[in-house]
């Protein structure tokens, strides 16, 4: 019986041909790999036939086609409904199709009931920085430490890869985390702009001190890491607590007198003013730090 986990790992499938699926499959088709291509709207899997790639008829025949599967579809539900009935034994699954820890943990178990190895990955780029390492672009895997070694050759190709752990759902959880943050600076960012509006303050002007001041505070990462592991929250505080819920007032003020909302940063604010109040004594000379173990249900 031949074992399909050793095929050659220069062949494999790409199942979506989305935005992030084609520019998948073109560094795999530049870099000289053999790439069988499956996608709902047959049409858009032209273009790539015409750059080497072979175009399966059937979701089937794409998976037949290698030892390797890449799935990169809409979510969850379409990699079920793309997959079901289809023999995955021996094969290798790579997920990319983005979801939760729980669908990447639900997922992995399926497939491996199927007689499957599990990768799920979190796709930390955009479709543009693929195929160029110079942007810094990476996926987070997890699960099968076994497939990710053997195949890392054939996913590095698109862009770095980080595996982080054997949990199937640490990849999705990492890539979440990361783009949380994101959304909240994005929150600030666009606050602090609209504050500027109408003013005699251009945008572009304001721009590299944002980008200065926002590179000053990165300090808080770290910090926060060191503070969550030891719980400890007042070593060191330079601005306490107590002192920055005074200072919000001005900035709430602020929003006001320039006819601005401040739905962006309230939340924020009101979850630093609900952990003073819990114990005014405690925590007033902590940092912010504390105020996260509030966001625990």
């Amino acid at each position: 019986m031949t074992d399909t986990h050793t095929t050659p790992q220069h062949s494999l499938t790409l199942l979506g041909l989305g935005d992030m699926g084609t520019a998948l499959a073109r560094t795999w088709l530049a870099a000289g790999h053999s790439l069988t291509v499956w996608n709902r709207t047959p049409a858009k899997a032209g273009a790539l036939a015409a750059e080497g790639a072979s175009v399966a008829a059937t979701a089937a025949d794409a998976v037949a086609a290698s030892a390797l599967v890449v799935v990169c579809l809409l979510d969850d539900a379409s990699v079920g409904a793309t997959l079901d009935g289809i023999d995955l034994t021996g094969k290798d699954v790579v997920n990319l199709t983005t979801g939760t820890p729980a669908e990447a943990r639900a997922r992995a178990a399926w497939a491996q009931q199927r007689g499957a190895r599990y990768l799920d990955g979190g796709i930390m780029a955009t479709p543009t920085m693929i195929g160029v390492p110079e942007a810094g672009g990476y996926v987070f895997y997890s699960g099968s430490r076994a497939l990710f070694d053997g195949r890392r050759a054939v996913l590095d190709v698109p862009t770095g890869s980080r595996f982080v752990g054997e949990d199937p759902g640490h990849a999705a959880l990492h890539d979440v985390a990361l783009l949380s943050a994101m959304w909240g600076m994005f929150a600030g960012i666009s606050h602090a702009y609209a504050l500027i509006d109408g003013e005699d303050i251009a945008p572009k002007d304001l721009a590299p001190l944002l980008s200065e001041w926002l590179g000053a505070m990165g300090f808080f990462v770290g910090n926060a890491a060191e503070r969550l592991t030891s719980r400890d929250f007042t070593s060191g505080v330079v601005s306490n607590l107590a002192m920055q819920i005074t200072g919000t007032g001005t900035m709430l003020r602020t929003a006001e007198e320039q006819g601005v909302s401040t739905e962006l940063v309230t939340p924020y604010v009101d979850l630093l003013r609900r952990r003073l109040a819990a114990d005014p004594a405690a925590h007033g000379g902590e940092d912010t730090t504390g105020a996260i173990l509030l966001l625990k249900r």
